[in-house]
């Protein structure tokens, strides 16, 4: 990182406090709520990965540049191709090239010899040698633009933009058509969330955001819920079907750390307080998809500390699950919270760096635009 940059080592870190009635936000691989094991008790835990994807689609509504992840990247350059008068067949087919470079398809297996009296079909694997690979890429559409004019100025032959016939030695060709890119960005999902490109090290842009897996604050223990169906049309009594799901409820701890120096280098030095008002009102309004038609879960943050300031990272661990009281496991949760970061504060002293703190949740008239605010009020104060 430049050592002009005037965020070094400086972040805005998120403790947050979110409770949710019987839900099951995030699913394991038999449809179970996923948990995980802290100080030996069980808490009902929602993936990293799972609420960065709801901030970053959520992020889309609030008019920041974004990029998009996918694998069907032939797509977005044929687009970008025809925009630049290319022909539906010269489009893909620059398309088709591009993607290949990065996309690769799934070695093909040799197809199962089928058993006596069983159909053939079942064992023809053509579907599944066609499928992609798992790999995505992210792409802004400044990049995909550039690209397509590479090709543009070649008349759409897509073989004279990627020339090489060494395949590994392709995706050096295309980042070079990139390297005005080469460490920053312009959208702003991407300098949040980072990109890797395995094939074009000179792409990857470091992730200015970190998110912790929530866990609930107290031990929790899934239930099932046992459910029939019937059928509108049988005049038939009965369940026309039977099942069940597993559900919890749960006061969730959330933490996230937004690096701005880091974000601050990826962008180039532009556009650092838009992107910083899109990822926290992204923060408050994200909450995971799953079931939420059966199992609703709308609740917004119920209390948050918010600290401008530099050093060492902090992360609440919850490592003593709190006990319901008052009538639930917020009023103890945020006492937790809030002497745990009293007590580490005091600790480490002058390490702590703290330029500013926030509470949200216990005053009605600081809103989240008010913390919007006054996150940017400090930034700018620190630039």
């Amino acid at each position: 990182m430049n050592s002009t940059n005037p965020f070094r080592n400086t972040r805005i870190e998120y403790h947050i406090l979110q409770s949710f009635p019987v839900t099951c936000l995030n699913r394991d691989d038999v449809g179970a709520p996923k948990t995980a094991i802290v100080g030996g008790n069980t808490r009902a835990r929602v993936s990293s990965q799972c609420w960065k994807r709801q901030v970053r689609v959520a992020m889309q509504d609030f008019g920041i540049p974004h990029g998009s992840r996918t694998k069907l990247i032939s797509f977005l350059i044929k687009n970008a191709c025809q925009e630049k008068g290319a022909s539906e067949d010269q489009a893909k087919a620059c398309g088709d090239k591009f993607e290949q470079v990065f996309i690769k398809k799934k070695e093909e297996k040799k197809p199962k010899k089928a058993k006596e009296g069983e159909d053939e079909d079942m064992n023809d694997t053509t579907a599944s040698n066609q499928e992609k690979t798992d790999t995505l890429l992210f792409l802004s559409p400044n990049e995909a633009s550039i690209i397509a004019d590479a090709f543009a100025a070649k008349n759409f032959v897509p073989d004279a933009v990627i020339t090489n016939k060494d395949a590994k030695k392709q995706p050096k060709e295309i980042a070079d058509l990139l390297s005005q890119f080469f460490g920053k960005t312009d959208a702003y999902d991407i300098a949040l969330f980072g990109r890797m490109v395995a094939q074009a090290a000179e792409l990857n842009i470091e992730a200015a955001a970190s998110f912790s897996h929530a866990i609930s604050t107290h031990k929790v223990s899934n239930e099932v819920e046992f459910f029939t169906a019937l059928d509108d049309l049988s005049e038939e009594q009965g369940s026309a079907h039977m099942g069940s799901l597993e559900f919890n409820s749960a006061t969730y701890y959330r933490y996230i750390s937004l690096d701005l120096g880091q974000l601050w280098s990826s962008l180039s030095g532009d556009g650092l307080e838009k992107a910083i008002e899109a990822f926290t009102k992204a923060l408050f309004v994200a909450v995971p998809s799953a079931r939420q038609t059966t199992q609703s879960g709308a609740s917004p943050w119920e209390f948050a500390k918010i600290f401008v300031r530099k050093g060492q990272r902090l992360q609440v661990p919850f490592e003593t699950a709190v006990k319901a009281k008052d009538g639930g496991y917020l009023q103890p949760s945020i006492t937790a919270l809030t002497d745990y970061l009293i007590k580490k504060e005091l600790l480490a002293g002058s390490l702590f760096g703290k330029l500013k703190e926030f509470t949200f949740g216990e005053d009605a008239g600081f809103s989240i635009d008010n913390l919007i605010k006054d996150l940017k009020a400090t930034v700018a104060e620190v630039q």
